[in-house]
């Protein structure tokens, strides 16, 4: 690693400034943040629960991507069982929330302000992930995955600032 390369699952070496090494490298960067969200206190025992999936899922993600769709590597991969857990958690969520007429500042409660940043820096995983698939196989539902886990994460950033009593900051 020394010489700017890394090795993949199955393999591989490929340079450490590759956008498979900036989807993985992001995704564990989520999971770290994800993980700065659960130190706080003042999650709902609910959304807490769905972090700590989405944490192992995470796991999931960087194996897939850190595993070329043509290697001989058995791991597991992201399937759409993940995403409709997500979809799942969503449909139930969204409607307890007030339907927004207008964009709203990332902000809020300390735990609210971090679930926003979670969302940020899934969105830049997403971002990679798009731009990997755009110049080698990989497996799609990774880039639906995290597309769906960005929404989640807006959605619970809400709903932990109004049960913080925090309102929403509209622009």
């Amino acid at each position: 690693g020394d010489k700017g390369k890394t090795g993949l699952f199955g393999g591989l070496r490929v340079s450490k400034s590759s956008p498979r090494i900036h989807a993985y490298g992001t995704v564990d960067e989520l999971n770290s943040v994800l993980g700065v969200v659960l130190a706080e206190q003042t999650i709902p025992k609910m959304i807490r629960e769905h972090l700590e999936i989405v944490q192992r899922a995470l796991f999931i993600v960087g194996a897939d991507l850190a595993t070329p769709i043509t290697s001989n590597a058995k791991i597991q991969r992201i399937e759409k069982q993940h995403i409709t857990e997500i979809e799942g958690w969503i449909n139930a969520v969204e409607p307890t929330l007030p339907l927004l007429q207008r964009f709203i500042l990332p902000s809020g409660s300390r735990a609210g302000s971090l679930l926003h940043l979670a969302r940020t820096v899934c969105r830049r995983a997403e971002r990679f992930c798009v731009e990997l698939t755009e110049n080698e196989e990989t497996n799609t539902d990774v880039n639906i995955y995290l597309n769906r886990l960005s929404d989640y994460l807006f959605l619970a950033a809400r709903l932990v600032n109004r049960e913080e009593k925090v309102e929403e900051t509209q622009v």
